[in-house]
């Protein structure tokens, strides 16, 4: 009999499990159905990104461990793209470390700052690792609400002092995933006040940093006075590049997290396969137009979905970055009622607002992840059963 540990009792991926059979019964059925619930980037490498992939993965010679800080020139590379995107001086050798994704960082970095009973602080809605990982590390949550009328950002000021005082971390998200959000500086700079008073660590996910629509320009949190002393960031080549299935990420900041992470590390894993770390490289050191015209595809198809429900009444916010829409839901039904409605009656998939956290409830996500003339549509098919 196989008997479930205790930490298991909180990991849960019931809704999103839910909501993909669903997608699978109506494609079993024959059904014609368009995927805008998973956030996997159906666009492809730029072309001299994959040959230096191809040309490493030909060198017989590097297929051994790689060891799991990454090859120095990685290190450089992310330390000298930051310096250029960000105004963001980095040491590639203490305060930069790569990632197998940033999403395996993210799960482990409370492993490294938290004990059983201490508090991270949680957006909801958030991306649900931020949850999971905490609760791996036997920490409390406390959920931060993220509401439409703070513009989805943490109320800090309604946080507790008393649950301040146990807080070891605080995790944010700007750009955001699901609620296409953006941070100011202001806010970053408040949020570094409450660290130094309170001594927690922010831990800022930063993947959607060049999703970035209408000439809107976001901040890394590193770039604000005092962040480094109190946070570090997680970044990663999935999205940016349209790499998400070679797991390349990295986090930077405070040096003192970055070697307990990497201490971690060596004790889990031992690195990233070496020609995925050559074409990260070509990546963050080559022609940087594939970033713009990534970018540029998702304001293209943020337009679409925008501007066609909004045709019809819908009333969906036009976010100035990310890959997703986080559309209130039209009905006065539940977000995954609605979302299984959707699906039903126009094969079109999203996911239930309610899948990412408590205050998720009333929306629904779509990403942004199929050509424009599929998210036509997508948008024709919407029209034809709502309008």
């Amino acid at each position: 009999m196989v008997e479930q540990a205790l930490r298991m009792k909180g990991l849960t991926s019931a809704i999103f499990s839910q909501v993909d059979e669903m997608r699978k019964a109506e494609l079993a059925k024959g059904k014609d159905v368009i995927t805008l619930s998973i956030g996997s980037p159906d666009m492809a490498p730029a072309q001299h990104i994959v040959k230096a992939l191809v040309e490493a993965a030909n060198d017989i010679g590097k297929y051994g461990y790689t060891l799991s800080k990454g090859v120095p020139d990685f290190l450089t590379a992310v330390a000298n793209w930051y310096g250029q995107k960000f105004g963001v001086k980095l040491d590639p050798e203490k305060e930069v470390h790569s990632l197998i994704g940033s999403q395996e960082g993210l799960a482990h970095i409370s492993l490294c700052l938290t004990n059983p009973g201490d508090i991270v602080l949680i957006p909801d809605p958030g991306y649900p690792i931020y949850s999971a990982g905490p609760l791996m590390a036997g920490a409390e949550l406390y959920y931060m609400p993220l509401k439409r009328e703070n513009d989805f950002l943490p109320d800090l000021e309604a946080i507790p002092e008393s649950v301040l005082k146990k807080a070891k971390i605080m995790i944010l998200n700007y750009p955001n995933n699901p609620l296409a959000a953006v941070a100011s500086k202001d806010f970053f700079t408040k949020v570094i006040e409450y660290a130094q008073k309170y001594s927690f660590i922010v831990c800022h996910d930063f993947a959607y940093s060049d999703l970035v629509f209408d000439g809107y320009r976001p901040e890394s949190f590193l770039s604000i006075p005092g962040a480094k002393d109190v946070g570090i960031e997680f970044n990663s080549l999935s999205k940016t590049y349209n790499m998400a299935g070679c797991r390349v990420g990295y986090i930077v900041g405070n040096a003192k997290v970055i070697e307990l992470l990497g201490r971690l590390k060596s004790n889990f894993d031992y690195g990233i396969f070496y020609p995925l770390q050559k074409a990260a490289i070509a990546a963050l050191t080559g022609p940087q137009q594939c970033v713009i015209d990534t970018s540029m595809k998702y304001q293209i198809r943020r337009d679409i979905i925008v501007e066609g429900l909004n045709d019809i009444g819908w009333n969906i916010d036009r976010p100035k970055a990310s890959m997703y829409i986080w559309a209130p839901v039209p009905t006065d039904q539940s977000s995954v009622k609605f979302a299984a409605d959707l699906l039903y009656n126009t094969g079109v998939a999203s996911i239930p607002g309610v899948a990412f956290g408590t205050f998720g409830e009333g929306y629904i996500r779509f990403a942004l992840v199929q050509p424009e003339n599929r998210l036509n549509e997508a948008v024709r098919r919407i029209k034809q059963w709502i309008g």
